[in-house]
């Protein structure tokens, strides 16, 4: 097994090496790691947490890996992998028409927002960890890792902080929002009231576990631009003395890949995307020393095994939303991974 991971982690630049001292696969949602663990958990387990049926994949729902030493990862000169595309769970048509049937459900009055994804599926040749090398420097995030878990391989890119705790402090910045420009994004009401639901949203999960009158919003409508797009982000923070598992009980999955009211777009969620999600918008991250973590949302993820490999990418719906222009953005979002 080879964890490598982006300094952003750290507060640092560039790729570095985790070492591998043991590893744990569990069927469910696991007893807070000891400190200094790398922690995966897929989508999965959201029937667990909200008791919600969901599709599942056939790769393990939870794995700690117990972390050693850290290391400047060295690139030698490496071979230019190939991707070449068999297909995807959702097509251009197919993909529009589940826009309008989730319009559909939000004039209902069953759901606010829904985050609705396609699995975009590739024939590859070459190395898994030279394509998440290239897919890295193609875009450099804080949150991006490479796994080579012997039978599956897992490439994240994600820049989305789903939870970080420091003392008692719980903080999340969920994204929703994204445009190739920071003016396009504000000047949106459609992107903007996305970004306020799941804002919202975060409030009232991180609100289950905190004491009483500590949540707060510390930024709204915050911008961040990467190589080939820009996102909009809020910050909702506040203070817990509950663990890591009490705290995912409460908050997992995250909303931003869910949608509002979460119980019920998950199952609408399930009903229209025929693909299991699988470690895609679940979360991965760090547990610390004295039970603080920093977990991302496995947004810009991809895995699989052998040759194939499986790249995700989803957008938000609200009512005023644009069929052909989520579809725009469906594959803006591909473009570090596969231009």
């Amino acid at each position: 097994m080879r964890l490598i991971v982006s300094g952003g982690w750290f507060g640092k630049e560039g790729l570095y090496e985790v070492e591998v001292l043991r590893v744990s696969t569990f069927t469910g949602l696991p007893t807070p790691p000891e400190e200094n663990s790398f922690l995966l958990l897929s989508y999965d387990l959201t029937s667990q947490t909200l008791g919600v049926p969901v599709k599942s994949s056939d790769l393990p729902p939870a794995l700690i890996i117990k972390t050693g030493e850290l290391r400047r990862l060295r690139e030698p000169k490496r071979e230019s992998p190939s991707l070449k595309p068999k297909g995807c769970s959702l097509h251009r048509e197919e993909y529009l028409s589940r826009v309008e049937k989730v319009k559909s459900y939000i004039e209902r009055g069953d759901i606010y927002q829904l985050n609705l994804t396609s699995r975009f599926d590739f024939e590859f040749t070459g190395s898994p960890e030279d394509l998440f090398i290239r897919f890295f420097q193609r875009q450099p995030v804080p949150f991006a890792f490479y796994l080579d878990a012997g039978d599956f391989f897992l490439l994240s890119g994600s820049m989305e902080l789903f939870l970080e705790r420091r003392g008692s402090l719980l903080r999340s910045k969920p994204i929703k929002g994204t445009g190739r420009e920071p003016a396009q994004i504000l000047m949106s009401e459609k992107e903007r009231a996305e970004n306020l639901m799941i804002t919202d949203m975060m409030r009232n999960d991180i609100g289950k576990i905190a004491l009483k009158g500590s949540v707060r919003v510390s930024e709204l409508f915050g911008i961040e631009s990467y190589k080939t797009l820009c996102h909009m982000h809020s910050t909702v923070e506040g203070q817990t003395h509950s663990d890591l598992r009490t705290i995912l009980e409460a908050t997992f999955p995250p909303a931003s890949v869910t949608g509002a009211p979460k119980r019920r777009a998950v199952q609408i969620i399930d009903e229209l995307e025929p693909h299991a999600r699988g470690y895609y918008c679940g979360t991965a991250g760090f547990v610390w020393k004295g039970g603080d973590f920093t977990l991302s949302v496995l947004i810009r993820t991809a895995f699989g095994g052998g040759s194939d490999i499986s790249y995700f990418s989803g957008c938000g719906i609200v009512w005023d939303s644009k069929p052909e222009r989520e579809w725009e953005e469906l594959l803006l979002k591909q473009k570090a991974f596969y231009p």
